[in-house]
């Protein structure tokens, strides 16, 4: 379980830290719909990453039809989740649609960043 955590505060905390910088680029920029958007995004990105990673023990060593129930009842509850800053960004006007999007996949292309530059750059051994 701690490697999970250390996982999720590695690549959250990435996330959030390149959502941040990035929205105060734009918002110095003048575009501030699209920083907070961004930011709404990563926020909520980062807060499904952390419920996956806490529900997936819980399904360990269950019977198979609790351990569907569990799996079935967590995606719906992500999938709600990831419904509210698209639909606060719809109905908000201080928000960007597009960047919410964007935020929504943060951490996801923190990942993909990463192994890309260890597949690009080796390290030593």
């Amino acid at each position: 379980m701690e490697a999970v955590r250390e996982t999720q505060k590695r690549y959250c905390s990435r996330a959030m830290i390149t959502a941040i910088l990035a929205a105060l680029v734009f918002i110095l920029a003048g575009q501030k719909g699209v920083g907070k958007g961004l930011v709404l995004g990563t926020l909520f990105s980062v807060f499904n990453f952390i419920l996956m990673g806490e529900t997936l023990p819980m399904r360990i060593g269950k019977p198979k039809g609790a351990t569907y129930m569990l799996a079935f009842g967590s995606v719906i509850i992500r999938y709600v989740l990831m419904a509210v800053p698209l639909v606060m960004a719809i109905k908000m006007d201080g928000f960007n649609l597009f960047s919410a999007i964007a935020g929504i996949f943060m951490v996801q292309l923190i990942i993909l960043a990463e192994h890309f530059y260890r597949f690009v750059k080796p390290s030593e051994r």
